[in-house]
């Protein structure tokens, strides 16, 4: 059984998503080991607890640089015997030495097409404000392994979402989430569980899909 651990910075619907499938048996070959949140307070950290998930606080504020904090977060998470690491709306930075700690073991989702809206400074809220001021039609999610560069890893999985008429970068958010985050993640997540994801350079071959 891989086990996985969830980090977080707010109110954790990502990992809801998470949570859910795995309560439905949606995960197969993994569970979800531990939440951990950059901040304490956070919403998500209550969605642990009544999901019976074990917590944890790494606060970034208590660290002088990224790399104090990277490095007590990989305390936190070898000591849990963590397998594969999933960003869901966790805003600090994960520097080099951790990335190469889990290589090709750390999943992220972002909301928008990469390599369109994405980057540094490019997150949350901020991306369909972006969408919007560009006027495109389409936008979506994408789930991709992390490395050294801010939303270069390798691609897992995409999922268009159209832009409508009369939409806010909240309305948006929104669909964004139900239509395309809630559903790529958890299907990532069971993909990699299963072990039918294998990264050779920039790609991600899926070897077989699930049933």
């Amino acid at each position: 059984m891989l086990n996985i651990a969830v980090l977080v910075s707010g109110g954790g619907t990502n990992l809801q998503a998470l949570l859910d499938a795995e309560a439905r048996g949606e995960l197969p070959g993994g569970r979800i080991a531990l939440v951990a949140a950059s901040k304490p307070g956070v919403y998500a950290l209550e969605r642990a607890k009544q999901a019976g998930v074990p917590s944890a606080v790494v606060c970034r504020r208590d660290y002088p640089d990224d790399g104090a904090f990277c490095d007590a977060m990989l305390t936190v998470l070898k000591a849990r015997d963590i397998g594969l690491v999933v960003l869901a709306g966790f805003l600090s930075i994960l520097d080099e030495h951790f990335v190469r700690a889990f290589e090709n073991r750390v999943i992220n989702v972002h909301p928008s097409l990469i390599p369109a809206f994405c980057g540094r400074g490019c997150y949350g809220l901020r991306v369909h404000e972006r969408v919007l001021e560009r006027g495109v039609k389409v936008t979506g999610a994408t789930v991709h392994f992390v490395n050294e560069g801010a939303d270069e890893g390798p691609i897992i999985l995409q999922k268009a979402v159209e832009v409508l008429p009369g939409d806010t970068p909240e309305s948006l958010q929104k669909r964004v989430m139900e239509e395309a985050e809630w559903k790529l993640l958890p299907r990532a997540v069971a993909l990699f569980c299963a072990g039918r994801l294998s990264v050779e350079g920039r790609r991600v071959i899926m070897r077989e899909e699930l049933e």
